[in-house]
């Protein structure tokens, strides 16, 4: 059987990770051995951080909600909760753009939830917190 030199392969293995560690600072860009632990290392945290982008944008979003809600003299909670009792279901992420750029739409959603909500004026199980609010 004839010798098989791996050379080409592993140069062109080489290549491939120290063009994925271009732009590392010192050794870890140029050194094969420091590279392939940087990348290795580099594409954990791009796979964790891949995930933690969606929870850190529903958060977002969520603050971005919770803010004007407040303006219209409810929390958070008691909104979501209204919109669900109203039947209207739409996402956190469109509901905090309505906030920003739409506040005349995002204020009827505000009135549809309260509507939806008005039975607790009735038996009076508001918290302390949204009748200091209002």
């Amino acid at each position: 059987m004839a010798r098989v030199k791996r050379g080409v392969t592993s140069h062109a293995k080489h290549k491939k990770t120290l063009k994925a560690a271009k732009g590392f600072y010192g050794r870890r860009k140029n050194t094969i051995r420091a590279a392939k632990a940087a990348v290795d290392r580099s594409r954990q945290f791009a796979t964790r951080d891949r995930r933690a982008k969606k929870r850190n944008f529903r958060a977002l979003w969520i603050q971005r909600i919770n803010a004007a809600v407040r303006e219209h003299g409810l929390t958070y909670g008691r909104f979501i909760d209204g919109l669900n009792k109203a039947g209207i279901e739409v996402d956190r992420k469109v509901l905090s753009d309505m906030a920003i750029h739409e506040a005349a739409a995002f204020g009827a959603l505000v009135e549809a939830a309260k509507t939806a909500l008005a039975y607790l004026k009735d038996t009076g199980t508001a918290n302390e917190f949204e009748s200091a609010v209002r």
